[in-house]
């Protein structure tokens, strides 16, 4: 048996696509971040950040993907 993909109508997709360049952005600004920051601590939250950014950004990025 086939799986039936639905179309995402271009509403969402045009809101999937501006999210999508969001995250890539966020992503970036904190990975530039940790990498100037002195404090471990510091490093370290903003490292995280930029992981969480990164991992949503797969995900839309594979869910578009997916659909398409």
């Amino acid at each position: 048996m086939q799986a039936t993909q639905t179309m995402i109508p271009a509403k969402s997709l045009t809101i999937l696509e501006d999210q999508l360049q969001h995250e890539f952005l966020a992503c970036k600004k904190a990975r530039v971040y940790a990498q100037q920051m002195q404090d471990a601590q510091l490093r370290n939250v903003a490292t995280q950040v930029a992981n969480a950014h990164c991992q949503r950004f797969e995900r839309l990025y594979n869910y578009l993907n997916s659909h398409a």
